[in-house]
């Protein structure tokens, strides 16, 4: 029998005071390989990773968080991953939830798990801002209507991509900012893959990372955008099926 190979890939920029308190929580049993790149980080992160044995791979400049995803999807697609889980490495996500995150895939009943910080009142137990949860709140509400689906959350750091489903979604064209993120969720709905959530633990703190005000507006306006999109897709016929989710 196949044993399917489990990747982590953690995009990275100045993790260097979580990075080894993250890497320390990865399951290593379940893990084959710890993928890190660097996106020009102007602290230590590297050198830490490198001392921690991970792969890494450095670009030569900021090229933003979506280009950073893609740099770890080719590489751990080029190293055969049949599970790949998308870890940020700020320690503000539980790693070792892991197991519980790959399982639906290994069973077949996803392509898409997503770590919820909403389920179970993660989130506000870990110390979310308020305001940051009600953000998080109203735009999944709208997001859940658009897309016919009933998450409790788009915008994790903790999630798991079977290798069908990073094979057929076109991640190569989306942005290369946050909006990364949102883009590989609608498409997941339009090509009809099945998502799933677990709840998780969340962490915050002054180390862990944080997207600014304005970026926070600009990804809330990029994603307002792709939903218009898609619902012109449905309405012109271009987006016939969207699969049964959870």
């Amino acid at each position: 029998m196949h044993e399917e190979k489990v990747i982590v890939v953690m995009p990275a920029y100045n993790a260097g005071l979580t990075l080894e308190k993250t890497y320390k929580d990865i399951p290593k049993d379940i893990v084959g390989e710890i993928i890190l790149c660097d996106d020009s980080s102007t602290d230590n992160t590297v050198e830490i990773a490198r001392r921690l044995g991970l792969k890494v791979i450095v670009h030569d400049k900021n090229k933003g968080y979506g280009a950073n995803q893609k740099t770890c999807y080719r590489d751990a697609l080029r190293k055969a991953a049949d599970i790949v889980i998308m870890l940020h490495p700020d320690y503000q996500y539980d790693a070792k939830e892991i197991p519980g995150l790959i399982r639906p895939i290994r069973e077949g009943t996803a392509d898409v798990v997503l770590g919820s910080r909403i389920l179970n009142k993660g989130a506000l137990k870990g110390g979310m801002p308020l305001y940051k949860y009600i953000s998080n709140r109203l735009s999944t509400i709208y997001e859940n209507k658009v897309l016919g689906l009933n998450l409790s959350e788009y915008h994790t750091g903790l999630r798991a991509y079977s290798r069908r489903f990073l094979e057929t979604v076109n991640w190569k064209d989306y942005s290369d900012d946050f909006l990364f993120d949102g883009e590989i969720l609608i498409d997941a709905v339009r090509h009809g893959f099945k998502i799933k959530e677990v709840p998780i633990e969340t962490r915050y703190f002054k180390e862990a990372s944080q997207i600014s005000p304005i970026r926070g507006i600009k990804y809330g306006i990029g994603i307002f955008y792709e939903l218009q999109k898609y619902k012109r897709g449905i309405h012109r016929g271009k987006i016939k099926a969207k699969g049964l989710f959870s």
